[in-house]
């Protein structure tokens, strides 16, 4: 059998325990599959761990694992999430991301053609990230004892000489800025989910966002604190950030961008859009005296065209991150006291 031939008899198969047993079919998985389409100089090398240079600077290092149902939605999957979930984590400590690695922890019984399409589009996101998967590992686990296909990866990354940011350094006086409208990520996995049509299609906003952040951080030096509003949403990731900073944090929003779409899908669904995931926004904490000039590095990419100011930093023992609304009261943006359902990741 030739090699195109093993490709086609791969793609219309299905992962069976042989594929990680150690033996002839799991090397040709591993072969046919991920080193085809993942293939770069460090992975070629064929170790068990990647041998690479990194340049000088701080290294940072970070770990996620990703399962999302359904497995493809619009704007992305979990092969491209898996991606930009680690670079954007590596990212938001003002690193730039150097390498990747990821695990797959396959179901028997999953199409190859499902597994194909997921390794390619992981590969796709790290070469359009200019950062590579430079090593990895498969396991397979019986029929039922999965859901298809589970994603951890493990990023590198290297913090430039000058930047300190950290999720302790939000100070009261300080403005909060975010990249884009909110909550696109969510609604786009829970309007496939649960098969819901709208006039025009939602997307998710998942992408990585580094290049934004070197654009940055190379413009404005004064930046605290950067974070992506992931699981828990924009409200989650100002609760973080203001106890562990031990501040308070009041919201306008009026200011807060959400697309009319997102909002009426939200609406339909009972949900709060602060509370809803994002994979393409960051949030951004600055001086106020730097805040012009950070909006319009951030709108000057294309990935921060609608940054908007949404809020300031405020002394408060209490640690609360309250919003004034658009009806002239106030209210508190607290922590879920549980899990909002239904969950997307």
């Amino acid at each position: 059998m030739n090699s195109t031939e093993g490709r086609a008899g791969l793609r219309a198969g299905a992962v069976d325990m042989t594929h990680g047993g150690g033996g002839r079919a799991m090397t040709e998985l591993i072969g046919d599959l991920f080193y085809r389409h993942l293939k770069n100089p460090i992975l070629d090398q064929g170790h068990d761990a990647a041998v690479f240079d990194v340049p000088p600077g701080r290294l940072v290092m970070s770990t996620d694992a990703h399962v999302v149902s359904p497995l493809f939605f619009p704007g992305g999957d979990i092969g491209s999430l898996a991606v930009h979930g680690t670079l954007n984590d590596v990212a938001m400590a003002g690193a730039k991301p150097v390498s990747l690695t990821a695990g797959f922890i396959l179901e028997e019984g999953f199409p190859l053609a499902d597994l194909e399409r997921i390794v390619m589009s992981m590969a796709d996101a790290a070469r359009e990230a200019g950062v590579p998967v430079v090593a990895g590992d498969t396991k397979v686990v019986e029929k039922g004892k999965g859901d298809g296909v589970f994603i951890t990866t493990a990023g590198v990354g290297v913090v430039p000489e000058g930047v300190a940011i950290s999720p302790t350094a939000a100070q009261p006086g300080q403005v909060v800025l975010i990249s884009g409208p909110i909550g696109d990520h969510g609604v786009a996995i829970l309007s496939k989910r649960e098969n819901l049509e709208f006039e025009t299609e939602i997307r998710s906003d998942s992408t990585a966002l580094h290049g934004l952040v070197e654009a940055m951080i190379t413009a404005v030096q004064g930046i605290s604190v950067l974070r992506d509003p992931t699981r828990g949403g924009l409200a989650t990731a100002l609760n973080e950030i203001a106890h562990a900073s031990r501040v308070g944090v009041v919201l306008r929003e009026d200011d807060i961008p959400i697309r009319p779409d997102v909002q009426a899908a939200c609406e339909l669904l009972g949900l709060d859009p602060l509370y809803v995931a994002n994979e393409g926004r960051l949030i951004c904490i600055c001086h106020a005296g730097d805040a012009d000039r950070v909006m319009g590095v951030m709108r000057a990419h294309p990935l921060g065209g609608q940054t908007a100011q949404i809020g300031h930093v405020v002394e408060d023992t209490d640690c609360m991150v309250t919003m004034q609304t658009g009806f002239g009261g106030a209210r508190v943006v607290d922590w879920l006291p549980g899990e909002q359902l239904p969950r997307i990741c």
